[in-house]
């Protein structure tokens, strides 16, 4: 007797709920469907529960009373979804979490503390006012701080100092200067690090090996060795333990993001919460050593298939390298911001290379070094530049190659309608942009830094930068890339040779480039290419051509369009004829209880409820039942 009560319990108390959460097309936990459950027997028990007690009148109104348990219980997990988020308690991702949470913890107020100490706490919550005389003591207090929270918020503040499109010049020029160079780690860790990455002890690889580091920095240190050929190499490691304490930092920086766009202004203006994405991206590669020397293999195989061997770029043994560990060719030379060129026309020759390497690497390979900043070049004894860190590269298709291509010819014509097609074409354009203003405004932009006799300037990149903002045209995180590399080459060439014209230097590539597209064996070239494309279609053409002279003598020829042939199209479709069936349902099933229950007569079920009646509620139930399964999908999005 006891299993068949149980059975009837669940019956009355947890099925209708259950029930209810399938008609919603609901993903409530069990909590949730317990809880519903409970509602919908009290409210149905107290508004059904005295009839139940008439002779003979049990049977009849326990499909009411199950009925109004389940419209009960739907209500209640509707409300329930929109009051309460849904959680998915499991236990040992909840403890997971709290020792995530506690890290975290931990690490926010020593963030806090470092705000706190350089005077930058009142700009977290927005209160803080912002005025030109403050600028250049809040961009210092900025970069202090950014020095002292470690390597993750070192990497995010060269990041801001390259993105000239956001942040005023003053943070520009102090954010420049952060540096990214720490203690070295101990011996005893990086050789732990080596065994793990090389499958032995570093003395069984390598021949020579220097334990002194010949530079530490955030991420890692570098070491010179020696392989048993002979080859003099370089050896870049890994900190230990530095992906957990980057990863933490990183979730902790797009937290901050969410948070300061969400309360601010100006992190709304900035769009914080999408710069930081990007960060995180490149951050992740730039810790992972076998991504750097793909980027490498790539750059090097693409310069050799040029035949440029222009500007050095040191081999990579890969059969050595790892996440962890990088051995790469040894290059000797001299940092480009200690050297010293032999003359001013040998600073502006490296120029020009370094220049016209870049945008070779831009246009040609479509892989390109995204941070030529003096650091990362070397100036040889025989007077040649070399390139070193690629772990941030830049990739681009041939599309966005030949959209690059237009914009550089633009910028050499000085044409203002050119050049705004060719900045539309590299953005993401907005369905709002007023094309004649925004040429006015190139105009004006071309009139100031692009005429001749003009001289390119921090100036030019800022205002481009702007006006791209201005406008909302999103740039691609891929051209963002090229824009951001060339912004610092600019710097770089500076320092080689003072006065460096970068614009009549990219005009003069542009002309030349295009000059060649027009030499006879190049257009040849690209007319056998072409042919070969076509080849297959002219091919088919002849019967083609054909058939459709027979269908239109004969009076067969018939167009076939497949209307909604996108499946998405169909799925939205389908979408809103549900609900406005299930609308036109719960309206009918409503209107058609109301009438009978003002329906007089008909059979008496009990003393005070006729058969009409009961139908009538059963009817207003169902429709309930219909309108809040609408309500409920009217909340969710179409997929």
């Amino acid at each position: 007797m006891w299993v068949i009560g149980g059975i009837g319990a669940f019956v009355v108390i947890v099925l209708p709920a259950l029930v209810g959460r399938r008609l919603l097309g609901m993903d409530a936990g069990v909590l949730r469907v317990l809880l519903a459950a409970l509602v919908g027997v009290a409210v149905s028990g107290a508004l059904i529960g005295p009839g139940l007690q008439s002779p003979g009148s049990g049977v009849v109104l326990l499909t009411l009373m199950l009925g109004v348990g389940l419209l009960t219980a739907m209500v209640c997990l509707f409300v329930l979804d929109l009051l309460v988020p849904p959680l998915r308690i499991r236990p040992l991702a909840w403890a997971r979490a709290v020792r995530g949470r506690m890290a975290r913890a931990r690490r926010y107020s020593q963030i806090v503390s470092i705000l706190g100490r350089h005077g930058l706490g009142p700009y977290l919550n927005g209160r803080a006012r912002n005025g030109d005389t403050r600028h250049t003591r809040l961009a210092r207090e900025l970069r202090e701080a950014l020095q002292a929270g470690g390597t993750t918020f070192v990497k995010l503040g060269q990041l801001m100092s390259t993105r000239r499109d956001l942040l005023p010049e003053a943070y520009i020029t102090e954010l420049g200067e952060l540096q990214d160079r720490v203690q070295p780690v101990p011996w005893p860790q990086i050789e732990s690090v080596l065994t793990e990455s090389l499958g032995a002890p570093p003395h069984e690889v390598f021949a020579v090996f220097d334990r002194e580091p010949l530079a530490a920095a955030s991420v890692a240190q570098v070491h010179a060795a020696e392989l048993r050929d002979g080859s003099r190499i370089i050896v870049k490691v890994r900190r230990p333990g530095i992906r957990e304490t980057v990863e933490r930092d990183l979730d902790i920086v797009a937290r901050l993001a969410r948070t300061l766009e969400n309360r601010t202004e100006w992190g709304r203006s900035l769009g914080l919460t999408g710069l930081a994405h990007g960060f995180a991206v490149a951050l992740r590669e730039e810790l992972d050593f076998q991504v750097e020397a793909r980027n490498l293999t790539a750059v090097r195989k693409a310069a050799e298939a040029r035949r440029d061997g222009s500007v050095l770029l040191p081999a990579p043994h890969e059969e050595l390298s790892g996440e962890q560990v990088l051995v790469m060719e040894r290059i000797d030379g001299t940092p480009l911001g200690q050297a010293r060129p032999d003359s001013p026309e040998h600073g502006a020759d490296l120029a020009r290379t370094l220049l016209t390497a870049l945008l070779d690497q831009i246009m040609y390979d479509g892989i390109f070094h995204a941070d030529p900043h003096p650091g990362n070049i070397m100036l040889l004894p025989d007077g040649r530049p070399a390139l070193l860190d690629f772990g941030s590269v830049g990739r681009l298709d041939g599309g966005l190659r030949s959209a690059m291509a237009e914009l550089f010819l633009a910028v050499d014509s000085g044409d203002p309608a050119a050049l705004r097609d060719a900045l539309l074409e590299v953005t993401d354009r907005p369905e709002d942009v007023d094309e004649q203003r925004l040429q006015r405004a190139l105009g004006q932009f071309s009139g100031r830094h692009l005429g001749r006799g003009s001289t390119p300037d921090v100036q030019m990149f800022t205002d481009l930068f702007r006006l791209v903002a201005d406008f909302r045209l999103a740039i691609p995180p891929e051209i963002a890339a090229v824009f951001r590399a060339l912004a610092t080459m600019e710097g770089t060439l500076g320092q080689m040779s003072a006065g460096f014209d970068i614009l009549a230097a990219s005009r003069s590539y542009a002309s030349k480039r295009f000059a060649r597209q027009l030499e006879p064996e190049t257009v040849r070239d690209a007319a056998r290419d072409e042919l070969l494309t076509l080849l297959p279609v002219l091919r088919r053409l002849p019967r083609r051509i054909d058939r459709i002279g027979g269908a239109l003598e004969e009076g067969r020829l018939a167009v076939n369009v497949r209307l909604l042939s996108d499946p998405r199209e169909r799925r939205v479709i389908g979408e809103l004829l549900s609900r406005v069936v299930l609308t036109g349902l719960g309206i009918f099933f409503g209107v058609l209880g109301v009438q009978l229950l003002g329906t007089e007569g008909g059979p008496e079920v009990t003393g005070t409820l006729s058969l009409y009646g009961l139908l009538g509620y059963h009817l207003l139930v169902l429709s309930a039942a219909v309108v809040l399964r609408t309500l409920y999908v009217l909340t969710r999005p179409i997929r």
